[in-house]
């Protein structure tokens, strides 16, 4: 099977086969893109393949099929790379989003000190806010978050005032997976290296849905899960400049990642091995650099517009539903392909039940931002996610099922 050079949106569908499947004799409709993505038949293909006819380890070995294995892997990360407009030798494969910002939390924390600063935004999914936290509480620095304002964007006039000379560190996201703010990165960025701070950049919401060119954004680094992008589980990666993979320290120490050992001392591998102890998740890095293919050739800009139509017109149907509210930034120009929303009186868990047993896959709860939601008085939402694969007809299945659930608790 080869990709599509063109991308049909109406027959994206046909790519997936789990979306083939009844679940209580229904059609499954698939609106949790935002916590995993499904993965095309190319994809699960490509993995198969790999384990069927070239199953071995990389870089070790002269033979013919650790000699395939390791073109296909490395020509992996030339997939990946050319998706976010980065050179291979940026890119490290880790297993997702998580290990990623662990990695520089580990290696960057070597450089920070007592009274350092390190500053978030209150919209960040707990794997860009615990590690940061943690360190901080460990070395003593002090930890800060620049506010969202009324309408749910980012405040930037206050993230002005937060980003001083003391900060060394500046993460955010650059989607809120929670309520589907869009973060202003390249702002971020400008103020982050006014004061000669690291940009960080969660990318777990952005890289699968949106054109992301690193070096228009100017980040210093970004991390991604494999995943979210139509790729397999445990696989991720993160892109850092050059110049910073080669400067900092690596994050776990073994085989492939050294260039000479003695009993005293090691050297480190050329980049991206540096930073790529063990043996990987080979199988998965392949089947990543398809996924990344294929999101290539259905153009990035073209996905980003269809679930953007989409999420504005889920969000006009679920607010004429009544005893609805729908959460997110008033400005469409602020919002991306996540539309959350509650059922008055009805708890989030309890709505993405009911819409279980109508076929549709919802996420409920407080979606890893416990302080975010903490913020705006939530116990959790329903959140309604869209993907290339969603269609307007998939919305007004959603539609029918929350009038159900309210049917259901006589809402």
């Amino acid at each position: 099977m080869t990709i599509k050079q063109t991308l049909s949106m109406e027959m994206m569908k046909q790519d997936f086969p789990i979306l083939k499947r009844l679940i209580n004799n229904k059609e499954i409709i698939y609106l949790d893109s935002a916590a995993s993505s499904q993965k095309p038949q190319i994809v699960i293909d490509t993995i198969k393949n790999f384990y069927e006819n070239t199953n071995a380890n990389i870089h070790r070995g002269v033979y013919k099929l650790s000699e395939e294995a390791t073109i296909a892997y490395e020509e992996a990360h030339k997939k990946v790379a050319d998706l976010i407009n980065a050179n291979p030798n940026e890119i490290i494969f880790t297993s997702g989003t998580t290990a990623s910002i662990n990695l520089l939390a580990y290696s960057l924390g070597k450089e920070l000190k007592q009274g350092d600063e390190i500053v978030l935004t209150e919209l960040e999914h707990h794997s860009n806010l615990v590690p940061w936290q943690q360190l901080a509480k460990e070395k003593k620095l002090k930890l800060s978050f620049i506010k969202v304002k009324e309408d749910l964007t980012l405040d930037l006039e206050h993230a002005k005032q937060l980003i001083n000379s003391n900060t060394k560190i500046v993460a955010s996201t650059h989607v809120s997976n929670a309520i589907g703010t869009l973060i202003p990165v390249k702002e971020l960025a400008k103020l982050a290296h006014e004061v000669k701070a690291y940009y960080i950049v969660d990318g777990a919401q952005s890289v699968p849905h949106m054109k992301v060119d690193v070096k228009d954004l100017d980040v210093d680094f970004l991390a991604f899960s494999g995943h979210k992008m139509l790729g397999p589980t445990g696989i991720g990666a993160l892109y850092g400049k050059r110049e910073l993979l080669e400067k900092i320290s690596p994050f776990m120490y073994g085989g492939d990642m050294i260039s000479e050992v003695t009993w005293e001392d090691s050297t480190w591998n050329e980049l991206p091995m540096k930073f790529e102890a063990g043996t990987p998740n080979i199988a998965g890095g392949i089947g990543f650099g398809v996924a990344a293919e294929y999101l290539k050739a259905a153009d990035p800009e073209k996905i980003h517009a269809h679930t953007k139509d989409l999420a504005e017109y889920a969000r006009d149907r679920l607010n004429s539903i009544q005893g609805v509210t729908v959460y997110g930034p008033t400005n469409s120009e602020n919002r991306s392909n996540i539309v959350s929303f509650n059922i008055e009186g009805i708890h989030a868990h309890d709505v993405a039940s009911i819409l279980d047993k109508e076929g549709v896959c919802v996420r409920g709860g407080h979606h890893c931002a416990m302080p975010l939601m903490t913020k705006l008085n939530l116990q959790g939402t329903v959140r309604a996610s869209f993907y290339l694969y969603n269609s307007y007809d998939d919305i007004e299945n959603l539609v029918l099922a929350v009038e159900k659930a309210k049917q259901v608790f006589n809402k």
